[in-house]
């Protein structure tokens, strides 16, 4: 016999009770749970595809190897927040707080996470290729292994960020701040000259400046 799929009212009684739930392998896909303080609550294998979590409270919440395209976080609190091995390709964070929380592993592929608040965030190992994140501050941080290919960076903040193994490719970087990055770990491949004017100040490696100026039809030797 089929589990029967928890309901909004479900866990709306649960959030009621006030004790955090750990959820595995459960299909909330579609489901509106917009609004629910669900602080600490885990989500191992869930199936979130579509689902709302508009407005809700996911402070300290986990999500842990979820399938969760096209499901939405707009305005959410996502502090000190796990997001470790899932797919959220499409997903929609915009207005989402992400101050403190982790991305690690994640497929993010065409998710927007533009104006989200993000203070002391981690991100490793995460595709947010095809993305769209603008007005986000990356200041300070180290990304590591992070594919931005093809994103839309408009007016996001890579002032003194070091890049580990990660991807630039064919970004928009329109207005984006690089002073003082360091960019010799980011393939920068497809960058056009003018983009890479907007890169003033950060440090390239001898190759990367090769390949710029290769537009010129000039050769560095």
């Amino acid at each position: 016999m089929a589990e029967a799929r928890l309901t909004r009212s479900d866990l709306a009684a649960i959030c009621a009770a006030g004790e955090p739930m750990t959820l595995d392998g459960k299909d909330l896909s579609g489901a509106d749970l917009s609004d629910l303080d669900l602080s600490g609550w885990r989500f191992e294998r869930c199936t979130l595809s579509r689902t709302s979590f508009n407005g809700a409270v996911l402070e300290s919440a986990v999500f842990a190897g979820c399938r969760a395209a096209g499901a939405t976080f707009l305005s959410a609190d996502l502090q000190e927040a796990e997001l470790t091995g899932g797919d959220f390709s499409n997903a929609d964070f915009r207005g989402a707080t992400l101050t403190s929380a982790r991305l690690a592993g994640c497929k993010m592929t065409g998710a927007n996470l533009s104006d989200v608040r993000a203070i002391g965030w981690e991100l490793e190992e995460v595709l947010l290729n095809l993305s769209v994140i603008a007005n986000v501050s990356f200041r300070k941080m180290t990304l590591t292994r992070i594919d931005l290919s093809e994103a839309d960076l408009t007016r996001c903040d890579f002032r003194e960020t070091g890049f580990t193994e990660c991807s630039l490719r064919g970004a928009g970087l329109t207005e984006c701040g690089f002073e003082k990055a360091d960019l010799r770990g980011a393939d920068l491949g497809g960058v056009p000259l003018t983009d890479a004017r907007r890169m003033r100040g950060a440090v390239i490696s001898k190759a990367q400046a090769a390949d710029l100026l290769g537009q010129l039809g000039l050769q560095v030797i």
